[in-house]
C-alpha cells in the first residue's frame, strides 16, 4: 500500500493511484480524472474490511482493468458482500457490472430511485438491498446509517455514517479540483483547498446559492455535531482529523459562490 503523496505530474488521461489504508479497516482506492483548464479531480472508491466486506462506489470504467486488479489484490471477489452505490453518475458506477460479474455474493445497496436508474443498466433486482435515508445497513461487525449529504448532483445520493470508527462518507460533498495528487486532505495547502472546493461546488451543485441561508446553516451545524473523525468523499482525499475547515468552506461556497 502506498504511503506518500503522488508527484505533481500533469494528467492527460484518467489514472489510478496505489491503494492505501485510511484506517485499519478502511482502504481508499484512488483515481484521478483530468479536468482541462481546472486541474484534476479525485475519484475515490473505498473498501471497508470486516466479516462482510463493503465496496463503496466502483470507479471509472476507463480504468476497469486497473480497478479490478487492485480490488483483487486486496480481497478475493467471492468474499465481497456489499456494494454501496452513492449515486448513479458514471464515475461512481463505472465498474459496477464488472464487479458484480466477479462477486456472486455481493448485493448493491441503494434506494428506490437508484434501483430504477441501475435497472436500466441491466442490474437484476436480486442484486439490490434497498435503503432509504435514516435506515441502516446492519452487518456482522458494523452498521452504516444512510445520510443525505450537504449537497449533491443526483437526487438518489446516499452517504453514510459509520459509528464503528466515527466515519462520514459524504459522496460528492466536500469535493475539490486540485493541481496535484494528495493522499490526505490535510496535506492540501489551505488556499488550494478553498479554491478547489469552491470550483467543484459551482460545477457539481450550482444550486447551492439558491438555498435558504438559515436552513443550510442548520444543516451544516447538524453535520458538525456528529463529530466524525474520518471524512471520506468521492472527490477529496480522505481527511482523518475530523471535518476541520470543510464546513466553513461549504458555507462560503453557498454564500459567495463566485468568490
Amino acid at each position: 500500500m502506498s504511503t506518500h503523496n503522488q508527484p505533481s505530474t500533469p494528467l492527460t488521461e484518467p489514472t489510478m493511484a496505489p491503494p492505501f489504508h485510511v484506517a485499519a479497516d478502511i482502504i481508499c482506492l484512488p483515481s484521478w480524472l483530468p479536468v482541462p483548464g481546472a486541474g484534476m479531480l479525485p475519484v475515490n472508491s473505498f473498501l471497508l474490511l470486516g466479516k462482510e466486506p463493503i465496496l463503496v462506489d466502483t470507479g471509472l470504467s476507463a480504468l476497469k482493468d486497473q480497478f479490478l486488479k487492485v480490488l483483487d489484490s486486496i480481497l478475493p471477489p467471492e468474499q465481497l458482500r456489499w456494494i454501496w452505490i452513492s449515486h448513479t453518475d458514471a464515475d461512481h458506477i463505472g465498474n459496477l457490472t464488472s464487479v458484480l460479474a466477479r462477486a456472486p455474493k455481493a448485493e448493491v445497496v441503494t434506494n428506490f430511485l437508484g434501483m430504477g436508474k441501475m435497472n436500466m443498466l441491466g442490474c437484476a433486482p436480486e442484486h439490490f438491498h434497498m435503503l432509504e435515508i435514516g435506515q441502516s445497513l446492519e452487518t456482522q461487525d458494523r452498521a452504516l446509517t444512510a445520510v443525505r449529504p450537504l449537497y449533491y448532483d443526483a437526487p438518489e445520493t446516499m452517504g453514510f455514517s459509520d459509528a464503528k470508527n466515527k466515519t462520514l462518507f459524504a459522496a460528492d460533498a466536500f469535493g475539490a479540483l486540485l493541481s496535484q495528487q494528495y493522499m490526505q486532505a490535510e496535506d492540501i495547502p489551505a488556499v488550494d483547498l478553498r479554491t478547489g472546493l469552491m470550483q467543484w461546488a459551482q460545477i457539481d451543485a450550482p444550486w447551492l446559492s439558491m438555498l435558504d441561508d438559515d436552513k443550510f446553516s442548520r444543516a451544516v451545524e447538524n453535520v458538525k455535531s456528529e463529530a466524525h473523525q474520518i471524512v471520506l468523499s468521492g472527490h477529496l482525499p480522505p481527511q482523518q482529523s475530523g471535518l476541520g475547515d470543510l464546513p466553513a468552506l461549504v458555507m462560503e461556497a453557498q454564500e459567495h459562490p463566485h468568490n
